[in-house]
């Protein structure tokens, strides 16, 4: 019994002792303030305003189309005798050149004797005009002071001798031009599509021959937006006057493994707005496709599927942002002289996948934020650092790491 109250008395002391000394060291330990730990302003990329002219451009594509594309018919019948050696397929003429002839014997005939219609009809009216003039003689010698009657004067005879005479030479005419249209000559410069009949082969009026279109002028339809149009300055249903002509183009297309290029402008717009895509066609020209508007002998060939670049309207002042600077629709972060931020809204007058260009907002020599700023409000504080991009380049793996670094560090949270 002596032995367990010694043990337990012991531990008791040894406990006791224990505590006594924790307390005396936890007395004698030097006392610490606490500090508030002070975050460094996290990193912000910027660029510097630099305003400048700007032109909007605007970009499209489009098929290559003639103005004028129609189908080759006959007019009379017959059976086809001749034609050209440009009626092939991709062969070339210029306007009046025969590209087919029917056979015109039964037409020389049919004219041989309108001619003799004509000549008989001459004949009976002359007759008739002398008729009626010695009638009237006849009549003065008699003495009668009464005017005479129209049958007196034979005057229906000669109404009905005209009018044959006038027939027969309207006879005559259409013989004559049925003639002529067994020679089926080409209405314009063009090129040939298709052929559709040929030499021995019988054709009625208004069959198919074959089909042509037009070289003097090609078409590209280019659809737009209508902020396509706010950038070019058109407007619905325009058109182009020879005083102002419409905004330049240059159409490219690689033909035959070669990159091409060809000058043209924009001469009309769709008077209506398409209903099914909302947007208007732009109808972009080139004169002279297979000729002077050639590249380098390489013709703009109809059927051809271009990208077009249309040059728009100039604006003075511009200034060209990466497309990281705007948040929102037309807000953006300057920093200001103190590595603050400061909340501007800006007039954006174009924008695609890299850049914004803004007409106001922003003044020249700013320095306007171009990292992501989540949760940013105006007076939080920065640290800057210049970037080197170019409006419209890619971040680089380092300046992409150092912002994402940023952001983990809970830049601007």
């Amino acid at each position: 019994m002596f032995r367990k109250i010694v043990t337990i008395g012991g531990t008791i002391g040894i406990f006791a002792g224990g505590i006594a000394l924790i307390s005396v060291m936890g007395a004698m330990r030097p006392k610490v303030k606490p500090e508030e730990v002070a975050l460094a302003p996290p990193a912000v990329f910027y660029t510097t305003a630099a305003p400048g002219a700007v032109t909007l451009d605007v970009t499209a594509q489009g098929e290559v189309r003639p103005r004028t594309d129609i189908n080759l018919t006959a007019e009379v019948a017959g059976r086809i005798v001749r034609t050209s050696d440009a009626f092939v397929i991709g062969g070339a003429f210029v306007e009046g050149d025969l590209l087919v002839k029917i056979e015109d014997a039964d037409y020389l005939a049919a004219v041989a004797g309108a001619k003799a219609r004509v000549a008989q009809a001459e004949e009976l009216l002359r007759r008739e005009e002398a008729e009626s003039d010695l009638a009237r003689k006849d009549y003065e010698a008699l003495g009668r002071d009464a005017d005479p009657s129209e049958l007196t004067l034979r005057m229906p005879q000669l109404a009905q001798a005209r009018a044959s005479y006038a027939a027969a030479r309207a006879d005559y005419s259409a013989a004559k031009l049925n003639l002529e249209r067994t020679e089926i000559r080409a209405p314009f410069n063009g090129r040939v599509r298709e052929r559709t009949a040929g030499v021995g082969q019988f054709i009625s009026p208004g069959a198919p021959i074959g089909r042509i279109f037009s070289t003097d002028i090609a078409e590209v339809r280019l659809p737009l937006t209508d902020t396509d149009l706010a950038k070019l300055g058109l407007s619905v249903a325009y058109v182009e006057t020879e005083k102002e002509p419409g905004p330049p183009v240059v159409l490219s297309a690689s033909f035959a493994g070669v990159f091409h290029e060809w000058d043209a402008r924009i001469a009309r717009t769709d008077g209506a707005i398409d209903p099914s895509t909302r947007q208007i066609g732009a109808i972009a020209v080139v004169d002279d496709p297979y000729g002077a508007g050639a590249d380098e002998g390489a013709p703009l060939a109809m059927g051809l599927f271009v990208d077009a670049r249309i040059e728009g309207r100039p604006i003075q002042n511009a200034i060209v942002l990466p497309r990281t600077a705007l948040y929102g629709r037309d807000t953006v972060y300057i920093i200001k002289a103190d590595d603050t931020l400061e909340q501007r809204k800006v007039n954006v007058v174009s924008a695609d996948r890299d850049t914004i260009t803004v007409a106001g907002g922003v003044a020249e020599g700013e320095r306007v934020a171009t990292s992501p700023l989540r949760g940013a409000k105006g007076g939080d504080k920065v640290s800057p650092t210049l970037t080197t991009d170019l409006p419209g380049a890619s971040r680089g793996d380092d300046e992409s790491e150092a912002v994402s670094s940023a952001v983990r560090q809970g830049a601007l949270q």
